[in-house]
């Protein structure tokens, strides 16, 4: 058994749709990025990629080749699985929690939870997604970007 620890952020920008967890969520803003920029699934793609000591996500997608350009992150998480699977890994749990001031996110926990369950290959309940608010403190109260943390734990078969 193997942890995983991930964090990523991104800031708000006007003209660009709000992805989180592979849905899109209805807001004025979206988040800056070269790819769809959903801060919740480049963590949890750091994190499984850190606990099998793979690299990051900057390294496997890098912001200068124009294929990633809008390019949706459940796209790149098949990837990231696929590479874990070639080094038989496979994800165990996942824990994810998102820090924004705004929007509210109650009502797309679940669906982001199947999504991510779908691509990763697990059971919905091996996966959390938890949404906090900073209490208006610091870039995410000040509703200037969002925020994302992601633990996992992956089990490596024999091959």
């Amino acid at each position: 058994m193997r942890i995983g620890f991930g964090y990523d952020v991104h800031a708000f920008a006007t003209g660009r749709k709000l992805v989180l967890g592979g849905v899109e969520i209805p807001f004025e803003k979206g988040l800056l990025g070269h790819s769809d920029a959903d801060v919740l699934l480049h963590a949890v793609m750091d994190a499984l990629l850190g606990a099998a000591a793979l690299g990051d996500i900057g390294q496997l997608f890098p912001d200068s080749e124009a294929r990633y350009k809008d390019i949706s992150s459940l796209l790149l998480l098949e990837q990231v699985v696929e590479l874990l699977k070639t080094k038989c890994y496979t994800c165990n749990n996942l824990d994810c929690t998102i820090v924004a001031q705004v929007p509210k996110l109650a009502p797309y926990r679940d669906e982001m939870r199947k999504r991510l369950a779908a691509a990763l290959g697990v059971d919905p309940e091996q996966v959390s997604i938890k949404a906090t608010t900073t209490e208006g403190l610091g870039f995410t109260g000040r509703k200037e970007g969002i925020a994302a943390y992601a633990v996992c734990t992956v089990k490596q078969r024999e091959s």
